[in-house]
Formats: C-alpha cells, structure tokens, sequence
C-alpha cells in the first residue's frame, strides 16, 4: 500500500470583477449556480478532493475581488500558488484586455506557473465580444515568447520547462467546459510539483538510535 501523503494544491482564479469567478468555483465544487450576482469581498476559497492520475488530490481554489485589479492582493494570498485560473467574460471585450495585467500580477507574486484561460458565459453566445481564435492566438503568443525567452522565472530548480497557458471555454450557468478547465489546471500543477519533488535530492539517513558505549575506564586506573 503507497504511504505517499495525499498532495495539496492551492489554485488561484483570478480576473475583473463580474466574469464569473465565483460562479465557476461552486459550479465546480458544488454543482450549482446562482444568478444573484454577489461581488466577492476580498478572498475566499473552497476545497476539493479529486483523482488525477490514480492518486487522490486536495484543490484548494480560492476566488478573488475583482475589482483590485491594478492593486496588490498581498504576497500571504498568493504565496504557496501551485497554478492559476485566468477568467474573462466572452461578452466583454474589456476583461479580455486585463488578462495580461492579471497574468502579469500572478507572476511577480507568486512567479510564473502553469495556468488555464477561461473564457466564461459562452450562453450569451449572440452576445460574444471576444472569438475563441482570439483567445487562442493570446495564449499561443504568450507560449511562444516563454520560450523564446526560456522564461523559467519563478520555477523551482529541477522544473525545467517553461510555464504554459491552456484555453478553455465554460458557461458556469450550464455547467459547460467548468470540469475540463478545473482537471486540466490540476493536472499541470500536479505534473509540476512532482518533477519538483522527483528532482530533490533524497535526505540522508540518519540512524537515531545511540549505539552502545563502552564503559568507561575507570579514573583510578589514571597514572597521574
């Protein structure tokens, strides 16, 4: 039987507010949705306990406000990120622009890390602002100049590829596309931490148990 611990992943999801961040998380965790928009104040996460390659692992997704764009969240929300869920809103033009600054805030925080685009409410399609082939061509140019530049900033030693970007389209309403994002940002950061770990070297062995001394010899046998 394996006695390896059952790993944690932390998974940010970030993006402007009202693209439905929130929505996604408990359409994922819990299998619901409400239409009641409620704006996320400050953070808050939800954990999941899934299996990815045969192995039980523990997402912990935490949610943020969306309208501290340009404002730090802090190192503490970031620190620890094993991934990151980047979300627009198909209908909005505008929250595709702030994906960037969103990627790039991401990556002096918490350094560059593999990560999902999602682009949500893929039901208003009559409304769509923003083409999948857009979307896509985005990551693909967010890729391609990664390794151009071999941009490992932020990757532990013994990682060695450069951080990539998917692109996912969901509707948290219907509940399309949500699992496929989720398992996918799982299963890069999964991948990546047990290079990680694969690449560490193994601790020396160290025998805690005090071996048997001889006695002593006696100080009066000292020649003085």
């Amino acid at each position: 039987m394996s006695t390896r611990k059952r790993q944690l992943l932390k998974i940010i999801i970030l993006g402007d507010s009202g693209v439905g961040k929130t929505s996604l998380m408990h359409q994922y965790v819990s299998h619901r949705f409400d239409s009641r928009y409620k704006a996320t104040i400050g953070a808050d996460f939800l954990t999941k306990d899934v299996e990815i390659n045969g192995r039980v692992v523990t997402l912990q997704i935490w949610d943020t406000a969306g309208q501290e764009r340009f404002q730090s969240l802090g190192s503490a929300f970031y620190r620890g990120a094993d991934a990151c869920i980047l979300v627009f809103d198909v209908t909005q033009q505008e929250s595709f622009a702030h994906v960037g600054s969103w990627l790039e805030e991401f990556s002096i925080q918490a350094g560059r890390r593999d990560s999902v685009l999602v682009g949500n409410k893929t039901d208003l399609e009559d409304r769509r602002q923003v083409a999948s082939k857009t979307a896509q061509a985005w990551c693909a140019k967010q890729n391609a100049e990664a390794s151009s530049n071999n941009d490992t900033t932020g990757f532990e030693a013994g990682e060695g590829a450069t951080p990539q970007i998917k692109y996912f389209e969901s509707s948290a309403k219907e509940s399309a596309g949500v699992e496929e994002a989720f398992v996918a940002v799982a299963q890069l950061a999964l991948a990546k931490k047990a290079t990680v770990e694969d690449a560490a070297p193994m601790p020396q062995t160290v025998n805690l148990t005090q071996p048997q001394t001889e006695p002593a010899a006696s100080s009066s046998a000292c020649s003085c």
